[in-house]
């Protein structure tokens, strides 16, 4: 399928097209360090009220693009959004993040999750992404935002967030086959989930294993990496003509493993150099990053020079510019609408030679 040079810029390079500088968005762009944010969530101060109420969230979405025009616009949403979905209970807590009332841990909770059926289970998904679509245009692409199966089983075990991971890592190590049926439940409903976003808009689809860098490379390859590719490919079989991107926080000993997934796009965090991730991954796998968040209380200049840097080692072809990952919630505004100034000056040629 040719795509013609009206299609938008992140889109265009994600696709393998060269472009005359690397697009560019952030993750985590709605949000706190936005003052238009903090006011909206006074009034829903509801994590799921302001991701769930179409109009609210479709809002929020748009915040970062009317203030900096980034090139992706990214449903605003959470990983665990489509839990209920197959029967799992949640709530997200403002500063503290999602919490499973009843924590899957036995053979009968798995037996008792059901298929996701997202036009009825989660119905704000398609006025939301339908609207950005709209709003947007052809000026900037629009990102769908799914869970990764491990980091799904993760909360849908711990129960809430984790520092040591104690309880997943417990079922991975102790009862296998348990937590082996728990992840191809959720590859299937987080493949269904994707491939409704796209129908319903998204252009592009970033996948979030949050949590998968906290495997050793052999459980990566038993626990996070077979449910990646089961999600990839089956969006691939319907929607072969759509970028998938894969992110995993503190990715630096699994990078190799991660461009087995069958990502499109590996997005790299700031502790790999983004001329090692490059000579790692190999020249035809396209990258995301991979810029410190912490870079964005520096100063003009150096937040410049390090975006420059980036852009120097990434090359001419196949890159997405963003952080390594979120932006920081006290990170100042002005130094973001800096940063994607900047970025929109580039000209990846010029620096590049």
């Amino acid at each position: 399928m040719g795509v013609s040079s009206t299609a938008p810029h992140l889109l265009r390079a994600a696709r393998g097209e060269i472009v005359d500088r690397p697009p560019v968005w952030m993750m985590r762009q709605a949000g706190r360090y936005m003052k238009a944010y903090r006011d909206l969530r006074e009034k829903y101060p509801s994590f799921r009220d302001r991701s769930e109420i179409p109009e609210v969230a479709i809002e929020v979405s748009l915040q970062p693009w009317r203030a900096f025009q980034p090139d992706g616009v990214i449903l605003f949403s959470d990983i665990v959004t489509p839990l209920p979905g197959l029967g799992i209970d949640m709530d997200i807590a403002e500063g503290k993040g999602p919490i499973i009332h009843s924590p899957i841990r036995t053979q009968a909770q798995i037996d008792s999750l059901h298929t996701l059926e997202p036009e009825a289970a989660l119905p704000f998904i398609k006025p939301i992404l339908q609207a950005l679509r709209q709003e947007v245009g052809d000026k900037s692409t629009v990102l769908g935002f799914v869970g990764a199966p491990w980091t799904l089983a993760a909360y849908a075990v711990e129960g809430k967030g984790s520092k040591t991971y104690s309880i997943i890592k417990n079922l991975a190590f102790s009862d296998p086959a348990i937590l082996h049926q728990l992840l191809t439940k959720l590859a299937d409903a987080i493949a269904i989930y994707a491939r409704y976003q796209i129908d319903c808009g998204a252009q592009v689809v970033q996948m979030f294993d949050s949590w998968a860098g906290q495997l050793s490379p052999q459980d990566y390859d038993t626990f996070a990496r077979p449910y990646q590719q089961r999600v990839f490919q089956q969006v691939k079989q319907t929607h072969p003509d759509t970028p998938l991107i894969l992110l995993v926080s503190g990715s630096a000993g699994v990078l190799e493993r991660m461009a087995q997934s069958g990502a499109d796009i590996v997005s790299v965090d700031w502790t790999v150099d983004m001329a090692d991730a490059r000579a790692r991954l190999g020249k035809h796998v396209k990258v995301q990053g991979n810029l410190d968040p912490g870079v964005l209380y520096g100063s003009k200049e150096f937040i410049r020079d390090r975006i420059h840097d980036t852009v120097r080692k990434a090359g001419n072809w196949g890159h997405i510019l963003n952080l390594g990952h979120g932006v920081l919630p006290d990170t100042p505004e002005e130094n973001v609408a800096f940063f994607f100034e900047t970025a929109k000056q580039l000209s990846t040629a010029a620096l590049v030679s």
